[in-house]
């Protein structure tokens, strides 16, 4: 980060009455949620939780989540965001990089916590209401730990991000300049609560002083009445994916006083952006990662600002963070319109990565952080992204990791070598896709290779195409030379074997 003195943000904290959470069947202010948080925190203290053993959440979307959720950002406890997807496998090897003090589940994943304790959290506990709110304002303390996510890595492992209070509440006012719900309005919650895409909605939220709606998993044909009838609803945030099914709707609009329909999650699909700009619909297109705390950068695309905003720009970096286009190969700063590698730098940015490791790979002497992603700015110093890491596939706004999947296709009986690249699809955003040198093309059964693999991995990193290929293009060094598989699949295409 930037040696410049930081003005910290200030936020207070809702009035006790306002509307916090509602989900299909039951509403809650923030009056329950300052009740819950005094339960809250003697758990947390009996069961030792600390920024050495954060609290590991492992659940599907839940109310209680979202309490447990809010009351970590509240009380300054530190939590591991796990994906409930994961494997036992893949499970045990996240918890062993970070080892947490105890868990929070649903029933569903409880027995998987092994020994660890597991807070007991039911209904009644966010029944418990607070007539006022004792806790400190939310800015303190910025340098602590507000949270452990895990990203795809470059080398098959997962990848460990730790994320700072600071983080957190500088990608909370520059997100404001964009959109904010006003108190007792709803921000629509559909995505999953084990990234921070899901996670930054519910302490947006809290600091805006308005409300949440919660969805267990996206309902297109819900979501619809809601954003065209229901005018509490004045945000959402989707993925790509999710946008292209409301748009399929030809009768599709929204009501008047929807303010912002968030877009991010992924690569987004050409013809997406008119097709909502056509409807009315008011997109937000962003740029961002975990490592950002979410987007750090956004494109309100029909909101007038006296800026012509390029539709394929993903709009300005947020300030005071800094951005800049370097060559790759000399690292010199590239002028306006010419590519490069995105540089980043700035309060909503890690300072280093737990493991040590990485970081010479992607830090600078002075603090920027090499995103690894292609793009260009204009003269506006709008950002326009060509390419993504080739070493993260997004696909559906999950993360996926190509090593971790090639490591495991080669150790397969008749696979020679591997390479696993995310190729453009208008429903997912990225598709991905695996390119296999293989001994007998006779004998090929792609069904058995997706079979394996779901015994080994979460479901959303296996491939959705197998592609026979007469040899993968590599280095001298025998690296794969991944910026050839798109045009090594383009050649195979006419003979997919699905």
């Amino acid at each position: 980060m930037s040696s410049q003195k930081l003005n910290y943000p200030e936020f207070s904290l809702p009035d006790p009455k306002k509307s916090f959470l509602a989900s299909e069947k039951t509403i809650y202010d923030y009056s329950h949620l300052y009740g819950f948080c005094s339960i809250f925190a003697k758990m947390c203290s009996e069961n030792n939780i600390s920024e050495d053993r954060p609290l590991a959440l492992l659940s599907r979307s839940s109310d209680e989540l979202i309490f447990v959720i809010a009351g970590c950002n509240l009380l300054k406890i530190p939590f591991i965001a796990l994906n409930p997807d994961l494997t036992d496998a893949e499970l045990r090897d996240q918890i062993n990089i970070k080892k947490p003090g105890a868990f929070y589940t649903d029933s569903e994943n409880r027995a998987r916590a092994d020994d660890y304790p597991v807070l007991d959290i039911a209904k009644r506990d966010l029944n418990v209401i607070a007539s006022e709110n004792t806790i400190e304002k939310p800015s303190s303390d910025p340098s602590l730990p507000f949270g452990y996510f895990f990203t795809s890595g470059s080398s098959g492992r997962p990848k460990l991000v730790s994320l700072l209070r600071r983080q957190i509440i500088f990608a909370t006012q520059a997100s404001a300049i964009n959109f904010k719900p006003d108190p007792d309005r709803f921000w629509l919650l559909c995505l999953p609560l084990n990234h921070i895409g899901g996670i930054s909605i519910v302490i947006r939220s809290i600091l805006y002083h308005s409300a949440i709606f919660r969805l267990d998993s996206f309902d297109e044909d819900q979501i619809r009445t809601f954003l065209s009838e229901n005018r509490l609803f004045q945000v959402a945030s989707l993925v790509p994916t999710m946008l292209q099914r409301l748009l399929d709707e030809p009768l599709f609009q929204l009501h008047l006083e929807f303010k912002a329909l968030l877009l991010g999650g992924g690569p987004v699909p050409d013809g997406l952006i008119d097709r909502a700009l056509e409807r009315g619909v008011p997109v937000v297109s962003s740029y961002g990662m975990t490592e950002t705390c979410a987007q750090i950068a956004a494109n309100p695309m029909l909101q007038p600002r006296g800026m012509y905003h390029p539709k394929k720009s993903v709009g300005t970096i947020f300030k005071p963070n800094e951005v800049q286009i370097r060559d790759p190969k000399n690292g010199s700063v590239q002028p306006p319109n010419e590519i490069g590698q995105i540089w980043l730098r700035g309060p909503q940015v890690i300072d280093s990565y737990p493991d040590p490791a990485l970081n010479s790979r992607v830090f600078d002497e002075n603090g920027w952080f090499n995103t690894g992603d292609i793009g260009h700015l204009n003269r506006r110093k709008q950002l326009f992204i060509k390419n993504r890491r080739t070493d993260r596939i997004i696909t559906g706004g999950e993360n996926v990791d190509p090593v971790e999947i090639e490591q495991i296709l080669e150790n397969f009986d008749g696979v020679i070598r591997a390479a696993v690249t995310g190729i453009s699809d208008p429903e997912w955003g990225q598709k991905v896709v695996a390119l296999l040198e293989i001994k007998d093309e006779e004998s090929f059964d792609p069904e058995w290779f997706s079979g394996e693999l779901k015994k080994r991995v979460s479901g959303y990193k296996i491939p959705k195409e197998y592609v026979p290929v007469h040899k993968i293009p590599t280095t001298s060094l025998g690296k794969i030379r991944r910026g050839e598989l798109f045009k090594l699949y383009q050649k195979n295409e006419k003979d997919p074997k699905f």
